[in-house]
């Protein structure tokens, strides 16, 4: 086993290890060792290929198709050089003072994450699209909205030199992103800051990490051998993501003295909806994502923004099988979509647990509540489809695979509650939250607010 020591360790490399990374660089003038362990790969920027079944293997967790426990979801989650950072679609918000006044947390203030937020929009060249800059796709999610009177809002993006590919969440092809892997993360290394990558903690201590080094056959080598190592530290950093932070301590012993460990994971559960235009459209040229509609998180408990994804994703969130889902798929140039995000209560008994080996397991129930919001959120979403000028509509839990234009006054009929049920419509997770939650006891909670 090979032996290390660093000052301080950070694992795990996405939006909360890169950021903490850019900010550490400046100690290593200093003299100060700064390590950050990232278990993905750093990809050259010519494999991008926007390749869906390739680039999924390579930048997510199980291809993006983590189950859940119950197999009743699929998660998805990156592993890569700058984390989920390389695979979100760049909708950059700051924190509305409501959530963190429903948090409660002692010491969380809004004025001070807002200050910090907008350090980031800067740095990470948030803005607003212009009006020229948006597909048919979002306009008409948002002319749509606007025909039944909803509520919507533009969502800042952080880009930079966008050339409009539509691969977000297959890693830009373009670099144009600004995720960690292209602003904090080069700035730590430029500092001084070591980013090792291929490299899987798998046990940490107060004062000590162990981890193996694999390369795979794609990405850049890790900057360390092939191997097992023991890495000493003063101070060890845990920013591996809602499933992978829990496990990590969970494997490590820390479950003992932090009761709750792993508990009170939300996933905001998903539904990719589509509706069919008689007329291409461009939907899988421009940014995806360009707009949200709150109208009904209080009163339904769901969210839906505009989205546009790839063929097997897309084909994959359709039920059924056949002639008329094939019929439809070969309709994508025409296809406008829509995203749907439930807006899930923090449970204690929705959890990470790890499995004999120590790995993770996402044991979360889609409860009769989140079932409703999904429910009301595929009417509502075929109401906003019709207004765009949609001539059919594909609904889940709809009873027939597709709904005609001309039945649009009969969505309450068409799309019944009885027919949103687990496992019998695609439901799915890119929003994991939680498992490490703020507080003030240990009893309660993992961290105080400030980790």
């Amino acid at each position: 086993m090979h032996e290390l020591e660093y000052d301080i360790v950070i694992v795990g490399s996405g939006a909360g290890g890169g950021a903490v990374a850019k900010e550490l660089a400046p100690l290593c003038s200093e003299g100060v060792r700064v390590a950050v362990l990232e278990w993905g790969s750093k990809l050259r920027q010519d494999e991008y290929t926007g390749r869906e079944v390739e680039m999924a293997g390579k930048l997510y967790f199980d291809s993006g198709g983590v189950l859940t426990k119950d197999r009743t979801m699929t998660l998805a989650y990156g592993r890569a050089y700058g984390g989920s950072t390389v695979v979100y679609t760049g909708t950059s918000l700051s924190m509305p003072a409501e959530v963190v006044d429903r948090w409660g947390v002692p010491g969380l203030d809004h004025g001070d994450l807002q200050e910090r937020s907008r350090k980031y929009l800067v740095e990470n060249n948030v803005h607003l699209l212009e009006e020229d800059e948006l597909n048919d796709n979002n306009r008409l999610f948002r002319d749509g909205c606007a025909k039944m009177g909803y509520r919507v809002e533009q969502f800042p993006i952080n880009v930079k030199d966008c050339r409009s590919s539509s691969l977000c969440n297959l890693g830009c092809p373009n670099g144009a992103k600004q995720g960690t892997h292209q602003v904090q993360l080069p700035v730590a290394e430029a500092g001084g800051v070591e980013v090792i990558t291929n490299c899987k903690v798998e046990n940490v201590d107060q004062q000590e990490v162990i981890a193996t080094v694999a390369n795979p056959d794609y990405g850049e080598p890790s900057a360390w051998q092939p191997g097992k190592y023991r890495v000493k530290a003063k101070v060890v950093v845990v920013s591996g993501g809602a499933v992978n932070s829990p496990a990590l301590l969970l494997r490590s012993g820390f479950g003992r003295t932090l009761p709750m460990l792993g508990r009170y994971l939300t996933l905001h559960p998903a539904l990719i909806l589509v509706g069919e235009h008689a007329q291409p459209i461009s939907n899988f040229a421009g940014h995806p994502k360009s707009f949200y509609c709150d109208e009904f998180w209080r009163s339904h408990g769901f969210l839906l923004e505009t989205c546009m994804y790839f063929p097997f994703t897309t084909s994959k969130n359709m039920i059924g099988f056949g002639a008329e889902h094939s019929e439809l798929m070969r309709a994508f140039p025409r296809l406008q979509m829509i995203l749907v995000l439930a807006l899930d209560p923090a449970r204690a008994d929705n959890r990470v647990l790890v499995d004999r080996e120590g790995e993770p397991v996402v044991d979360y129930t889609l409860t009769d509540d989140v079932l409703d919001s999904l429910h009301e959120s595929m009417k509502t979403s075929a109401r906003i489809f019709f207004a765009a000028g949609a001539t059919r509509v594909h609904a889940p839990a709809g009873k027939r695979f597709l709904i005609n234009a001309e039945d649009a006054d009969r969505i309450d009929d068409l799309i019944p509650r009885a027919k949103v049920k687990p496992g019998k419509i695609s439901i799915t997770s890119a929003h994991l939250m939680g498992g490490c939650r703020m507080g003030s006891d240990a009893s309660d909670s993992v961290t105080d607010t400030w980790g």
